[in-house]
């Protein structure tokens, strides 16, 4: 007897109903696995307890992440440790923040420090956000309306972030930046939130507002997988080139005690 085989992968797998979502910060949270995979595989450690929220530790053990859905207003929270010149620094962004900005924060966490000085607002200028001039504070909203980045300095002159996102319905999020928060990643977080690429949803997971544009689009389950996989890939090869260039050079030399017809050294 010949084995069935099973329709529900490869030339045969049906394809799936998803939508393209804009304005991404409307889009909902979305697959958390977006964030704490890549991290996985750059490394990160998963301190996550048995049917308990997310908990991931950087290699250095130096930053924490936690995801908890019944935490409210916030989903998302983020700590790192004072290190050398850095001040011990936090930041909390609401569970419906879309896991696309969130990872546009938490990969920057896997990448080295780019030589140039951050600019928070270059990202919004470039995409047409406008700043209102009867703002209390000095605040960038986005060209619909929907998602706003805001500065302002407390009484104590500490130098805080506050950004978010909220439709006619008042349906959104909110973020919160200590005053100490490394400002490459408040920078990587008004990129992402900025980007006008929209973001992907599977049906019954596309919020019901009437400020959000879709677009249905036919998804196969391995072109999901392998989208997945290719981000992965990414995060596994990054990991690998910098502990290859931290990692000391191999033995190349030969031993004082090694003769001309000795075994090399191996590689």
């Amino acid at each position: 007897m010949k084995k069935k085989q099973w329709q529900g992968w490869g030339p045969g797998e049906p394809a799936e109903q998803h939508y393209l979502v804009e304005p991404r910060p409307l889009a909902g949270g979305g697959d958390i696995r977006h964030v704490s995979e890549f991290l996985r595989a750059s490394g990160w450690q998963d301190k996550s307890k048995a049917g308990g929220p997310l908990f991931l530790e950087s290699p250095d053990r130096t930053v924490r992440i936690a995801y908890d859905p019944h935490v409210l207003p916030y989903g998302w929270t983020i700590h790192g440790k004072a290190t050398g010149h850095q001040d011990e620094w936090w930041l909390t962004l609401g569970r419906q923040t879309p896991v696309e900005i969130v990872a546009g924060l938490t990969d920057a966490l896997t990448r080295p420090r780019s030589a140039h000085a951050p600019d928070v607002w270059a990202p919004l200028k470039e995409q047409r956000w406008r700043t209102p001039p009867d703002a209390r504070h000095v605040t960038a909203v986005s060209p619909d309306g929907t998602a706003w980045m805001q500065f302002h300095q407390t009484p104590g002159g500490d130098a805080m972030w506050w950004s978010g996102a909220k439709d006619q319905q008042g349906n959104g999020w909110t973020a919160q930046f200590a005053p100490s928060t490394p400002m490459h990643l408040v920078q990587a977080f008004s990129a992402a939130l900025a980007s006008p690429e929209p973001v992907m949803r599977p049906r019954g997971r596309v919020p019901h507002s009437t400020q959000i544009r879709t677009t249905p689009v036919s998804v196969l389950p391995s072109q999901l997988s392998a989208w997945q996989q290719a981000r992965i890939a990414a995060a596994r090869a990054a990991t690998w080139a910098r502990n290859s260039v931290r990692s000391p050079r191999p033995r190349t030399t030969a031993r004082p005690h090694a003769h001309a017809g000795g075994a090399r050294t191996r590689h």
